[in-house]
């Protein structure tokens, strides 16, 4: 039997912050590995270009990416256990929330054209 989507019944906003944190959390330049605890520690949050964000060789639109200043959505995903954060300065994804489908709200990430 499949795994039931979105089985934490995160919110739309939620699962599209945890989508682009999850990016942040590929690269070297806006995240770091903490072996012990097998997390990623998020330092380096985007700002806002225009319309959009960038996230290492992707965008984000901006309206789409207003969880990661939102107090209220990093308490939530700390609640159910996939992440730790020090709002607003870093966030830890937890391996749960590394490894946790986002499903179609993950497709806020676009190719970038610059």
């Amino acid at each position: 039997m499949p795994e039931k989507a979105n089985p934490l019944k995160l919110n739309m906003l939620q699962l599209k912050t945890l989508a682009i944190l999850q990016e942040l959390a590929r690269h070297r330049e806006t995240s770091t590995a903490d072996e012990a605890r097998g997390e990623r520690l998020i330092t380096l949050l985007p700002q806002p270009h225009g319309d959009h964000i960038h996230v290492g060789r992707r965008v984000a639109l901006t309206r789409d990416a207003s969880g990661l200043w939102n107090q209220a959505v990093w308490i939530a995903l700390e609640r159910k256990g996939l992440a730790r954060g020090n709002f607003p300065v870093a966030i830890a994804l937890t391996p749960a929330g590394i490894a946790y489908d986002t499903g179609p709200a993950g497709r806020v990430l676009h190719g970038s054209d610059h």
